[in-house]
């Protein structure tokens, strides 16, 4: 198979041009309109140059002779995620068109799907939307391919609940095969690719979809043809979460349930109108990926032995606080599965309910019927229940029923939204609680963070000089103690960020004589945390720098989510 090459002579382009272009291929899909602004007459001599630059070869319009073999076993969820083409093979590599040559990603992931190399031209978004209408356009969704392409799908993915929907326009475009297929696509590739959230948001230039893998946004490459599915994408995924899929003006939530290759999968679905549009945002709870087990975390030994004390402690508030996403549910989860057995009856109230465990008792709260964290507390301690967990102490009423219901013998769990583990006891305080009952009953707090952990793949070994890193950083103890620090470097197994999966850095204060004494004060939250580092805490910035010198995370990371003490 021969490639259309083409010999011309053209400008070399500065690295600001190139992220010019990157940018604009990312956001609008082609370059036609930053054509003149990067000095070329067109489209087509933008595309050369790039081509060029990376080392490609440019397929003219028109001259593709697309080998059909190919094509048939070519994946065709990667024509329209990736915005590609099979053409043929050319010494034993398959040439891919591809209208951004910057998506290296993408020709990873194709490479790795296929088990050849892969050779990729570029060309113009035309000509690659010409190749798709001819080769898989009229005539390509005959029934055979329909049939076929469902039960393939179906084999992936399931919905566990029944889907209605009326007649309308909308609903009768969402339920149309390639809408199905597209938002079964995108479901199933963030699964795949471990996100915990997916976001679909409309943009001025149309739909833009991120998935949060590892804590931290990841646009996806997809085709400005996905523009025009918008609307349809919407109601789907509104029809799937049993929404009202004619409301456009107010927030809605909902939940999906699927079976993804097996799994049972939880979506939480939010949508709230926006400018543009109506934005998306789902949480994914894949219970068969989750491991309660508070050692799994990440935790270190002396930091679990100490916590395991606590948490086995007859009567008292434990209290775990951190931000949004920062852990603290399956902190709580974990510690829960490591106490329960047959003598201990656990209750836990939450909103919501993230995963459901087996031998626990859980109450999802229902404010709108009036059953709220405090009202299910106070019924939950008719239950006799030796453990109860309430997913946030969020005003004074849950607060003084949580006091109320550890100074009665009971074990109280729940989470706060506070800074540091010190901050805690102010945040009570304010809240209306007695300083004399904060102090009695709080047991223990743990704030978090979650850090991403380096790609084993690719991590390589790194010596800082002093000016790489913070004050703060023992670069001296650790170089001392024979530690080898790593840098992230990105790879395929890890979408090119040097980070695959997370674990937690941990700051538990254990209530002390002098902490209790200071708090009853309400002294500030500053001499309390002096004065539990005195008594052996270690903060989430120490913890952290733990980690960055046994090689498991970065400096940057512990950066990222820490302040310095």
């Amino acid at each position: 198979m021969i490639v259309a090459q083409t010999t011309f002579r053209t400008a070399t382009l500065s690295a600001r041009q190139l992220d010019m272009a990157r940018e604009a291929l990312e956001s609008e899909g082609r370059l036609d309109e930053l054509a003149a602004d990067l000095g070329f007459a067109s489209e087509t001599e933008v595309l050369k140059a790039l081509g060029q630059a990376l080392g490609m070869d440019f397929l003219e319009t028109g001259t593709a002779q697309v080998d059909h073999g190919e094509l048939a076993r070519f994946p065709l969820k990667f024509i329209h995620r990736y915005g590609v083409f099979p053409v043929g093979r050319n010494n034993g590599s398959l040439v891919v068109a591809t209208a951004n040559p910057f998506n290296l990603h993408a020709l990873d992931a194709i490479s790795a799907a296929v088990g050849v190399s892969v050779a990729p031209v570029v060309t113009l978004p035309d000509e690659l939307s010409r190749l798709v209408k001819t080769h898989l356009g009229v005539g390509a969704e005959t029934v055979e391919d329909l049939i076929a392409t469902r039960e393939q799908q179906n084999d992936q993915i399931e919905i566990l609940d029944e889907v209605e929907w009326d007649q309308s326009e909308a609903a009768e475009a969402a339920q149309q095969a390639s809408v199905v297929r597209l938002v079964n696509e995108i479901l199933v590739e963030a699964i795949e690719a471990r996100a915990s959230d997916i976001h679909l948001e409309s943009q001025t230039e149309g739909v833009k979809i991120r998935y949060r893998i590892d804590g931290v946004l990841q646009r996806q490459p997809a085709p400005p043809q996905i523009n025009r599915f918008q609307a349809a994408i919407i109601s789907r995924l509104k029809i799937m979460a049993k929404m009202n899929i004619a409301e456009r003006r107010v927030p809605q939530d909902g939940r999906i349930k699927l079976k993804v290759a097996g799994r049972e999968i939880d979506l939480r679905v939010s949508i709230i109108p926006m400018l543009h549009g109506e934005g998306i945002v789902m949480r994914i709870l894949d219970k068969d990926r989750m491991n309660f087990s508070l050692r799994g975390i990440g935790m270190d030994e002396d930091v679990y032995g100490q916590f395991r004390q606590l948490i086995s402690q007859p009567h008292g508030i434990i209290l775990v606080t951190g931000p949004t996403g920062s852990g603290k549910t399956t902190t709580l989860y974990s510690a829960l599965s490591e106490i329960k057995d047959e003598k201990t009856k656990i209750i836990t109230t939450e909103d919501p309910i993230e995963y459901q465990l087996d031998g626990i008792n859980q109450i999802q709260v229902h404010t709108k019927v009036g059953l709220t964290f405090a009202t299910s507390l106070r019924s939950i301690l008719r239950h006799d229940p030796d453990v109860v967990l309430v997913g946030e102490i969020r005003d004074l009423e849950t607060a003084e029923n949580a006091v109320q219901a550890s100074l009665t013998g009971h074990m109280v769990f729940s989470t706060l939204h506070t800074n540091d583990a010190a901050g805690a006891f102010m945040r009570m305080v304010d809240m209306g609680v007695e300083p004399f009952l904060v102090c009695s009953t709080v047991e223990g707090i743990m704030a978090q963070r979650l850090v991403r952990k380096l790609c084993p793949e690719c991590c390589e070994p790194h010596v800082p000089v002093p000016g790489e890193v913070p004050e703060d950083f023992p670069l001296e103890t650790c170089l001392r103690s024979g530690a080898t620090i790593h840098r992230a470097v990105g790879c395929r197994h890890c979408r090119d960020t040097g980070y695959r999966g997370r674990m937690g850095i941990f700051e538990l204060l254990a209530t002390n004589d002098e902490v209790r004494r200071l708090a009853s004060e309400r002294a500030p939250t500053t001499l309390i945390k002096k004065a539990a580092m005195d008594a052996g805490m270690r903060t989430l910035r120490q913890d952290g720098w733990l980690k960055v010198c046994r090689g498991q995370t970065t400096v940057e990371e512990v950066i990222r989510v820490t302040k310095t003490d």
